[in-house]
């Protein structure tokens, strides 16, 4: 089954020029003395529904979305991943004596530990700080210049 429409091209360039016949095989093509040309096109029904353009379109936009969220997941989702869970691991590991460094730079040596608290013993005079645990950085393994050697 088939579809006929009549199209109908105007071409001001070519008006006054004889329509080149050789070229239109697929298709009846008449031009009059103002350069108007007419002719009648066919198509398929999967043509014209756009079925066929639609599934390609489709795929077109999703494959870049695809590959993009492949990209965000090797490239942000699972380094932070890792990331987490080595500062999980870190903060369950840790024990009293354990030298710290907190997020705001402070240095210390680990007192007691609650479930989701800190005290630290900091400085010459043995201040005893108390902090989330999420506030803590790393644990140390050297001593700081100016403190003295960490007695629990």
């Amino acid at each position: 089954m088939h579809i006929n429409d009549t199209v109908i091209y105007f071409d001001p360039l070519t008006a006054n020029q004889p329509l080149d016949q050789s070229n239109t095989s697929a298709s009846d093509t008449t031009a009059d003395d103002t350069g108007t040309q007419v002719g009648t096109a066919t198509s398929t029904p999967a043509d014209a529904t756009g079925e066929v353009n639609t599934v390609g379109s489709i795929l077109s936009l999703v494959v870049p979305l695809l590959l993009m969220g492949v990209v965000f997941y090797f490239f942000l989702i699972r380094p932070q991943r890792k990331k987490d869970k080595a500062v999980k691991n870190m903060l369950d590991a840790l024990k009293p004596g354990d030298r710290i460094c907190t997020i705001g730079g402070i240095y210390g040596t680990v007192d007691r530990l609650k479930d989701d608290t800190v005290t630290i013993i900091v400085g010459s005079d043995k201040s005893r700080m108390v902090m989330a645990k999420w506030a803590i950085r790393s644990v140390e393994n050297a001593t700081v210049e100016n403190d003295s050697s960490p007695e629990v």
